[in-house]
């Protein structure tokens, strides 16, 4: 069927408006289910580690180890993932890693040993790997420029969310599930590894590969949608792995992707090791005072994501929200090494860390897409984050190597330094306003 001329120019004709808004309820939840439990999966183990570092004599360093070693095998098949993504198709693709990854984490509540658990870490990077660039490259089939930024904010948010949930059952599911003879922290791996098998599923019978192949939108809605999405991206040679990574030589991403390195040595610092910062507050606290102090920082972080992508996109400005979240994030850092054993200044400490660590990503992602070319978009996102990855390595491990059994905090000077390296660094970069930003309506 032909699309009406008015109905294809027309940014906000009804169509358009009828379009974006069923895709956003029936696209958006799936995705954002999924990474949501990605990311709980890949955190787990530090509410875990409260339980387990007994059983299995586990040191902060040890611990550091285990949570950043994750990561070099994230980043070594994560390109990969993104290409054969584009190759089999979303749905099967995004299918397999959350079945892959949720088996891999139930198997890891049954490890014995140290070097069972490094083993459990490693297949866990490789099945994961490609999973949030593979989610920005979906959002870019189905929502145009004007409204992908918002959309990336919802896929951002899942972080948080996932934190809040991940922190409160993990610590209630340390204090409370000791099923079958087996340890409580063994059960924060089963329970939090299963849903995503059962998301797995669901992502390969209900979530399509592009507009055409949907059937909740009409003949006109997927004609019009699936034009308007080709206009913006059509690629300008042919599509190779070679021809892509051609991207990474760019100097503007390479510059995005070691500050965002950086910043994740933050972020990840954040994420394994806030339980035990937490814990060092008061011994005497239980693994369920801990689960639930330690979402309040999360909360915040959550909130100030929110208002700081809000007024991003609102005033078309990227890169000053960016560095300004990423100081903020140093200063809490630097308050909780302070506060350390003062619990009310120390979670305001932490709950500042969050809104920096957490409240950069949508600005963050929003500037990048302005740095990739068209025809580099796959690659252009993967590498980025691939790059990035490597400061969920560096960051636990620095932070666990300084950390001492009566002090983690003293660890956090490595992720001060390197969020304001990351600020000096991405005040070079030329990053022009979005002039469209304050124009854009919000997805309904």
């Amino acid at each position: 069927m032909s699309v009406p001329a008015a109905a294809a120019t027309t940014a906000d004709s009804p169509l358009a408006r009828r379009t974006v808004r069923k895709v956003g309820v029936r696209v958006m939840p799936i995705v954002l289910l999924l990474y949501i439990f990605n990311y709980m999966d890949r955190a787990n183990i530090g509410y875990a580690q409260l339980g387990m570092a007994k059983e299995l004599t586990i040191t902060a360093a040890t611990f550091g180890v285990a949570s950043a070693i994750f990561f070099l095998a994230y980043v070594v098949f994560e390109v990969p993932s993104n290409m054969i993504m584009k190759k089999v198709g979303a749905r099967l693709w995004l299918s397999r890693i959350a079945v892959s990854w949720g088996i891999v984490t139930v198997v890891t509540g049954f490890v014995a040993s140290v070097t069972h658990l490094m083993i459990a870490r490693i297949l866990l990077g490789i099945a994961e790997a490609g999973l949030f660039p593979g989610l920005l490259l979906y959002l870019t089939f189905w929502f145009r420029g004007k409204e992908r930024g918002r959309a990336i904010a919802t896929l951002a948010l899942a972080q948080p969310i996932a934190l809040i949930l991940g922190s409160l059952f993990g610590g209630w599911i340390l204090d409370h599930v000791h099923w079958f003879g087996m340890s409580s922290w063994q059960w924060v791996f089963i329970l939090q590894g299963a849903p995503a098998v059962l998301i797995g599923l669901l992502t390969f019978f209900y979530l399509p590969n592009k507009p055409a192949d949907a059937k909740f939108l009409t003949a006109e809605e997927s004609t019009w949608l699936q034009a308007e999405i080709d206009r913006e991206y059509v690629p300008e040679e042919k599509e190779t792995f070679l021809g892509q990574l051609r991207a990474v030589r760019d100097g503007k991403v390479l510059l995005l992707a070691i500050s965002n390195l950086f910043i994740a040595c933050g972020l990840y610092g954040l994420t394994f090791f806030l339980p035990l910062i937490v814990k060092q507050l008061d011994p005497k606290y239980s693994s369920t005072n801990i689960g639930l102090l330690g979402a309040i920082p999360y909360v915040v972080g959550a909130i100030g994501m929110l208002l700081l992508a809000r007024n991003s996109d609102r005033t078309g400005e990227r890169k000053g929200h960016v560095i300004a979240t990423v100081l903020v994030a140093a200063i809490g850092f630097f308050g909780a090494i302070q506060f350390k054993t003062v619990p009310t200044l120390s979670l305001v400490s932490l709950s500042l860390a969050a809104i920096g660590v957490l409240g950069y990503l949508a600005p963050y992602w929003a500037m990048a897409a302005r740095v990739l070319s068209k025809e580099h978009t796959a690659v252009g996102l993967a590498a980025i984050n691939s790059i990035a990855a490597l400061g969920g390595f560096f960051g636990p491990y620095a932070i666990g190597l300084a950390a001492t059994e009566s002090d983690v905090t003293i660890g956090l000077y490595f992720p001060i330094g390197c969020l304001v390296v990351a600020a000096v660094m991405l005040a070079f970069l030329k990053v022009p306003r979005d002039a469209g930003a304050r124009l854009a309506r919000p997805v309904k």
